[in-house]
């Protein structure tokens, strides 16, 4: 959900996503992805930005149905899933 505040620059736009089972699903079929990737012998980041910046399908492989997975994902979510293991990393690396 998004809420829109586009008219106002000096305002914060809100955007959340609700539930867990969208990152559960997004983490599951990253960790697959990757792993289809890597055993292709592509380099998965490149792989991973290329799609998620294009949206074309073609910068993943078809191996053990990566490409059909990633699919069944919105880029908005596999990004929020990205962006929060990242920031949760980061806060954990400065306690």
């Amino acid at each position: 959900m998004q809420d829109n505040n586009h008219g106002n620059t000096e305002e914060t736009v809100l955007f959340r996503v609700d539930g867990d089972e969208v990152d559960n699903k997004a983490r599951k079929v990253l960790t697959t992805v990757y792993q289809a990737l890597k055993e292709k012998g592509y380099n998965p980041l490149n792989q991973l930005v290329g799609y998620l910046l294009s949206g074309d399908p073609a910068y993943i492989t078809s191996h053990h149905n990566a490409r059909s997975l990633i699919r069944e994902v919105e880029r908005d979510e596999l990004l929020e899933e990205i962006v929060g293991t990242y920031l949760d990393l980061a806060e954990k690396k400065k306690l």
